[in-house]
């Protein structure tokens, strides 16, 4: 059953939307950490702060009640944030619904809290007659304060268990969703570039391709209705088997929309010391050297590129590339493998045959045959000089194009 490309992306737009909620919860939940261990040092800090009201140095009494106050006041303080990072914990809040056992817990440290300042503030205010009695009811207050803050530690422990254990399960269950909805979507995805790959260049040795896609089937089904160029022996040099003049023309026109961004060069390359009017070479062996140099070209070729052999001793070839640099180095690339081939006469005499070329980048507004022509300009530059290379515009009038 053929997939639709229409529906493989609409459903990659929700995957990646819930790929991207679960991402956004996984923070929420490391902040939420964050806050766990904030209120871990909060309720440490607040048994040094009980500690230190024991210790205080009642000799100067005005002193002790102005560092009573200070910390008495920081107590009740810290009490409240914690209510409010409490207010940002989404798992215990909505989750596991703790609220009303942790917001218990808070109520029952602030009345100990309160009721330990008092105590702290009558022994400060004590005198010697009854400062046994306060000292003993200081250390009383203080010994419950401190275990409610201890239930209170052990408590934030438990729930950050809790919501660890729902949280791995969560992450396991999204791991186990995100990798198979991985693995369905790279092969759906890895159909439809096959698909594009295929309508880019439905070539003789795909004809037994198998489209995997609606909307590739429909565009290939009109495709079929126009015959391939290349199936036309018309356009088909008889010699190297590759386009002639007419077949690259056509081959052109079916292909210069694919990359619209990308720029088309046009290079000629024309076999040097190998015209037709001073044919140093027998036929056979001639027509051996030209499908060898037209095979050699046609490694290089891309899905987009057109090559052709447009006259007897040149070839054309039309590449489509991301620069003008890189099509420049490609016809390099191609011009240093045709001069490595090697070829022996009937009379074991090895020679080196070697291309010299013009290469020209058309504008978009210049059609095909004015751009071959400008080509063919440059071509006749480069053979007034050294064989075996490939010259440009700029070359020609000693500026950058």
């Amino acid at each position: 059953m053929k997939i639709s490309i229409k529906s493989v992306f609409k459903n990659l737009s929700l995957f990646l939307m819930f790929f991207t909620l679960i991402s956004f919860s996984a923070v929420l939940f490391t902040l939420e950490q964050t806050n766990s261990y904030i209120k871990t040092d909060i309720l440490k800090g607040q048994k040094e702060i009980i500690n230190s009201l024991r210790s205080i140095d009642k000799k100067d009494v005005e002193l002790a009640l102005i560092q009573y106050n200070g910390k008495s006041t920081d107590l009740q303080y810290q009490v409240n944030k914690l209510r409010e990072l409490y207010a940002y914990d989404i798992t215990g809040n909505y989750i596991i619904g703790n609220s009303k056992d942790y917001m218990s817990d808070l109520d029952k440290l602030s009345k100990l809290i309160k009721h330990f300042n008092e105590k702290a503030y009558a022994y400060y205010k004590s005198t010697k007659s009854n400062l046994e009695y306060a000292k003993n009811e200081l250390d009383s207050a203080h010994i419950t304060l401190e275990n409610q803050i201890n239930s209170l530690i052990f408590h934030n422990i438990e729930y950050d268990t809790k919501k660890f254990n729902f949280m791995l399960k969560i992450s396991i269950a999204t791991f186990i969703i995100v990798f198979i909805l991985s693995i369905l979507y790279y092969s759906r995805l890895k159909k439809i570039q096959n698909d594009i790959s295929f309508l880019q260049s439905p070539s003789k040795s795909k004809k037994d391709y198998q489209i995997s896609t609606v909307e590739a089937d429909a565009i290939a089904l009109r495709m079929k209705k126009k015959p391939d160029v290349r199936d036309n022996p018309i356009n088909i040099d008889p010699v190297t088997k590759i386009n002639n003049h007419k077949g690259l023309v056509a081959e052109y026109g079916e292909k210069k929309n694919f990359k619209e961004n990308n720029f088309t060069s046009v290079s000629i390359l024309e076999v040097d010391n190998f015209s037709k009017s001073n044919r140093a070479y027998n036929q056979e062996f001639s027509q051996a050297i030209l499908k060898k140099i037209a095979y050699t070209i046609s490694l290089f070729q891309q899905p987009t590129d057109v090559i052709g052999r447009t006259d007897y001793n040149q070839f054309t070839v039309i590449l489509s590339r991301e620069t003008k640099e890189k099509a420049y180095k490609d016809m390099e690339v191609i011009r240093e493998a045709i001069s490595e081939l090697k070829f022996v006469t009937d009379s074991k005499v090895a020679i080196q045959i070697t291309v010299s070329g013009g290469f020209y980048i058309k504008p978009n507004n210049v059609v095909l045959a004015n751009a071959m022509q400008e080509a063919k300009k440059i071509l006749v530059f480069t053979q007034s000089g050294e064989k075996n290379r490939i010259c440009q515009k700029r070359d020609m009038e000693g500026v950058h194009i």
